[in-house]
């Protein structure tokens, strides 16, 4: 096929089918969520075991608090991320692809916001326990500024740019 559109114009994107599409972006999505269920993964069985150390029962009430938090938001982001998989294998064969890479993407992204908020809570803990500094609040806020650059305005700037025109 040509890759000019009637009038002339330069054709853009894939000559695909709607399941073609849906079989492409699933494979992506899958991709991606491996790595995120890895880093958060490997977050999450690092969180449970602190309560089981020693120093967990120094901690003051404020920190521990942050620890229950950072477990539940762990939790949580470890059922979005591993949600995609499980949606997969129930929908399987049922000719809701489309539908499902949708729903997979929307469980995704709301994963990375829930890592985003795990890690936060996580390095807050650490750095309150590693050291009584007052510095704790603005480095933990550079870190979260760093990765909501990397893991959102970035992208969000590319898929504006490249896509608006």
């Amino acid at each position: 096929m040509s890759d000019t559109a009637a009038g002339g114009s330069r054709r853009r994107g894939r000559n695909e089918t709607e399941e073609e599409r849906a079989d492409r972006m699933w494979q992506e999505l899958i991709q991606e969520v491996r790595v995120a269920q890895t880093g958060v993964q490997i977050l999450f069985g690092f969180l449970l075991t602190v309560v089981f150390t020693p120093k967990y029962d120094d901690l003051a009430d404020t920190d521990r608090i942050i620890y229950i938090v950072t477990v539940v938001l762990g939790a949580a982001a470890t059922g979005a991320l591993i949600g995609p998989v499980s949606l997969h294998r129930l929908v399987s064969g049922r000719r809701v692809k489309p539908q499902a890479v949708r729903l997979a993407s929307r469980l995704t992204l709301l994963g990375l916001v829930l890592l985003l908020a795990t890690t936060t809570a996580a390095l807050l803990l650490i750095l309150r326990v590693a050291t009584d500094d007052g510095f704790v609040p603005y480095l933990v806020a550079g870190v979260v500024a760093w990765y909501l650059l990397c893991w959102f305005v970035l992208p969000l700037w590319t898929r504006h740019r490249y896509t608006s025109r």
